[in-house]
Formats: C-alpha cells, structure tokens, sequence
C-alpha cells in the first residue's frame, strides 16, 4: 500500500510576513490532498453527500520545523490513513520540501449523518480504504488543555458569507485565522510556530458572534486560544512557538528565485 501524495507551489497568499509558509496553509495543503485522496475512492464531500452525509474535522496536532520552505518553493504533501474506530477517522501527514520534512501531524474526522448532525459509524468506509499503521508524531492520544493564567489579548467576530464552507457552517481556516490575529505583527514577525494543537468543538453559522482571547501559559512561548459563543467555548488552540534563528534575508531568496 502506498501513500497518496502531491505537489503544490507555494504561493503568495499562502506565506507569511517572513516569505515562509504559514501554519494554517500547511492545514489547506494537507487538506486539500485529503480531498483528493477521497476522490480516489468515492468518498469525497461530494460523494458522501448524496447519502445525507458530510466530513468533518475535529482535531489537529502539527509538529514544525524551524527551516520552512519560502515562497514559490515546491513541497510534497504525503498522506495516509492510519487508524480508524468506532466513529473517528485518523489520518497523518508530512509535508516535505528538497527531500526534509519541515511538518508533520495527525488530524481526526467524523462523518456526519446531515439530519441528526450525530457521528456514524466507520463501518461505511472501512472496505472501500487503504489503512498504515504508521504514525507521524506518535500514537493518536488525548491531547489535555494548557492551563490559561493571564488573558492577553481579546477581539470578536462576526460571521460572514466568506467564512462558511460548503456544509454551511464555519470553514476551519476562519477560526485558526482569529486565533492568529490575536498575536501581534512583532511578534509573529520575529517567531515561528513550533507546535499547534487544534480542536474543533462546536459549529458556528453565519452571523453568529464569536468572541476570541489569547491567554499565556506558566510555559514561555506557549499560548491558548479559546474562542467562544454566546459563552460556549467551541473552538480551542495551543501553540508553542520559537524565535527565529535562520540568517537567511529575503534578499537571498530573490536571488535563489533567479536561478
């Protein structure tokens, strides 16, 4: 059995204030292979669809190197599932580029029944999928939540027609994306994101009012992001994050593009 992969070019909308990729692109890219691969085998949004039923994610762990690729550089995103129970969907990934990987994780999926928006089981993929036992970051365990000690940080949001998703509730990119803005230019600027956990709780629809704060940690450089509705947490975020060391300017990287 091999694992499915692909190709994509880093484009500008996908890097950072630095040139690097951002962490919510590594997300897309690896979501949209995820995509793909269930296009291979009928099991796409599409697909599943006319059976009443849509895929969602409810959790991400992602591991990160501190050398990212920059801008227009190629990667690799390789994919595979490599567990499956009752009702979670796991699947694991690296993303590589000029043969090292720069990030690696696990992500865990549902399939929804679109009338009781209740699980089913995964009894309804389990012939039609390839399973590798292989792990990028370890075994998939519960991930426990960072004590928050000190709110630092705090904007709400109102949900518009540009965050939702063909499911018609929340796409996971706008939430990671207010999580983000909560940290500053400086010091997104001057650090880069080591590790992030990700955990989807509860879907948010249009118009709905999301209010999200950032908290630190007894850790330095950890930090949580909680974003809540009508005071319901649905959507929690830990980072750990590291300052830059890599001399390269942007001035050697136009260069390298000129090559």
């Amino acid at each position: 059995m091999k694992k499915y992969s692909q190709i994509y070019t880093i484009t500008n909308d996908c890097m950072d204030m630095n040139y690097r990729i951002k962490p919510i692109s590594v997300i897309m890219y690896f979501q949209d292979s995820f995509a793909r691969y269930l296009t291979t085998k009928n099991l796409a949004a599409f697909h599943i669809i006319r059976d009443n039923l849509y895929w969602v994610v409810s959790e991400f762990n992602i591991d990160f190197s501190d050398d990212l690729p920059f801008w227009s550089e190629k990667i690799n995103v390789e994919i595979w599932l490599s567990e499956l129970t009752k009702l979670k969907i796991y699947s694991d990934f690296t993303l590589s580029y000029n043969g090292k990987i720069f990030a690696k994780g696990n992500s865990c999926w549902y399939i929804l029944d679109a009338n009781t928006r209740r699980p089913v089981t995964t009894d309804i993929i389990k012939e039609k999928v390839d399973l590798i036992s292989e792990f990028a970051i370890g075994e998939h365990k519960k991930v426990p939540a960072e004590n928050s000690i000190e709110k630092l940080n705090e904007i709400t949001h109102t949900i518009n027609i540009s965050d939702i998703d063909f499911n018609k509730h929340v796409n996971n990119k706008s939430y990671i994306n207010l999580a983000e803005s909560t940290f500053s230019d400086e010091y997104k600027k001057t650090h880069h994101i080591k590790n992030m956990h990700v955990k989807f709780i509860k879907e948010s629809f249009l118009k709905d009012n999301l209010n999200c704060v950032l908290y630190k940690t007894n850790t330095p450089d950890l930090f949580v992001n909680k974003i809540s509705k009508n005071d319901e947490e649905i959507f929690y975020m830990s980072t750990t994050w590291a300052e830059n060391s890599n001399k390269k300017t942007i001035n050697d990287i136009d260069l390298e593009l000129l090559k």
